[in-house]
């Protein structure tokens, strides 16, 4: 199925929306009648996979596409910050079990969440093309929308989960507190509302915000200016589709 799925570039395959082929193209016939697809239950996960099986119909209308979800490690342990959980492929582990049981065919992460050292017997079969890796600042509802990082007040808690973004929003703007906030991204938006937490504001990746429409909770997209640098994470805003390395089918 992927082979017509993907178009080459090195070292990886790349989906993009232009480089799909429309239903009775000269694209071969799916292999098999049916995928299953695994997924996190998260509503941001289903829509990532949905996103995946609708590219896949609009291939092969006929194929006949399941998404069944489960929970990952970093998904239910929440008390502790990720870094501190101590184990590999905190979202990705659980959805790599479900293939190599053969419970599934293929596993649609968020790429910046898979390990660099794949597991034996998978692959990554295709990666989609990548939403706006950027990452951004998104503000109490109540608050002034115009608000930035650099105009909050002294002392304000900003929610995020990630070392890097600590770092980075530390080094450039020490009069904030940047407090860790775990759970999916409705999870944590939720908390951001909730002033019994303190917090003012939160940074979220804009891919996510994107796809789960709620771009309008964007205060600031965090760019370089020539003075400030914040980066991203790797492979965000990008979706890695995985398999198994021997299933010639998929």
């Amino acid at each position: 199925i992927f082979s017509d799925f993907l178009l080459l570039y090195p070292l990886l395959c790349v989906v993009g929306k232009d480089a799909m082929q429309p239903s009775g193209s000269s694209s071969s016939p799916a292999p098999r009648g049916r995928l299953v697809i695994v997924s996190r239950d998260s509503q941001l996960a289903m829509i990532q996979s949905n996103y995946v099986k609708d590219r896949l119909h609009h291939l092969y209308p006929a194929l006949q596409i399941e998404i069944v979800s489960t929970k990952t490690l970093g998904d239910k342990v929440l008390d502790r910050e990720l870094w501190n959980i101590g184990d590999k492929g905190l979202f990705t582990k659980e959805l790599e079990e479900s293939l190599l049981s053969l419970k599934a065919d293929i596993a649609v992460h968020s790429l910046k969440d898979v390990p660099t050292n794949i597991v034996p017997g998978l692959l990554l079969g295709a990666i989609l093309e990548r939403e706006d890796p950027r990452d951004a600042l998104v503000l109490r509802s109540d608050l002034a929308s115009s608000l930035q990082l650099r105009t909050l007040p002294p002392g304000s808690v900003v929610g995020t989960s990630s070392l890097r973004r600590k770092a980075v929003l530390s080094h450039h703007f020490p009069h904030l507190v940047f407090k860790d906030r775990r759970g999916n991204l409705n999870t944590r938006l939720a908390k951001l509302e909730d002033h019994s937490l303190g917090f003012t504001a939160a940074v979220l990746a804009v891919a996510g915000l994107t796809r789960m429409n709620l771009q309008h909770r964007i205060s600031e997209v965090m760019q370089g200016d020539g003075q400030l640098w914040f980066g991203h994470a790797v492979g965000q805003g990008a979706l890695a589709v995985e398999c198994r390395a021997d299933d010639a089918a998929t």
